[in-house]
C-alpha cells in the first residue's frame, strides 16, 4: 500500500476502536492520578527550599487499597491496548514513511465510519 496522503489510510474498525479506548483509558488514568494524594504510601510533609529546586508538599495520607487497585486496573488495560494497537496485523503491510505517517495519523482518528481522517 503506497499512501500518497494521510487520509489514504483505511484503518480496520478494531484498530480504530482499540486506539480510541486507549485514549479513553489514558484520560481516565490521568484524571484519577491528579485526584489522588501525591504519594502511594502515607508520608510526612516535604519541604526543601534550600536546594536548586524548591519542593514543598503537604503530608500524604497515601492511597487506599481500592485506589491502588483502580490505578493498577487502568494501567493493566492501558498496556493491553498499547500492545494490541502497536502489534495489530494492519502494520505488517506498511513499511518506511507510510508506516510512520499511518501510526501518527491513527492517534487522531476517531472510531466509526470508513477509517478516513475524522479528527
Amino acid at each position: 500500500m503506497a499512501a500518497t496522503d494521510d487520509s489514504d489510510f483505511d484503518f480496520p474498525s478494531d484498530l480504530r476502536a482499540g486506539q480510541e479506548e486507549l485514549h479513553q483509558i489514558r484520560a481516565e488514568l490521568l484524571d484519577l492520578l491528579k485526584r489522588l494524594p501525591w504519594s502511594v504510601a502515607p508520608l510526612d510533609a516535604v519541604s526543601d527550599t534550600q536546594g536548586w529546586r524548591k519542593l514543598e508538599r503537604p503530608a500524604s495520607p497515601g492511597w487506599t487499597e481500592d485506589e491502588q487497585a483502580e490505578v493498577e486496573k487502568l494501567r493493566r488495560r492501558e498496556l493491553e491496548l498499547a500492545v494490541f494497537v502497536t502489534c495489530h496485523r494492519y502494520w505488517s503491510d506498511l513499511t518506511g514513511p507510510d508506516s510512520v505517517r499511518a501510526r501518527a495519523r491513527l492517534k487522531h482518528v476517531r472510531d466509526g465510519g470508513s477509517g478516513r481522517d475524522r479528527a
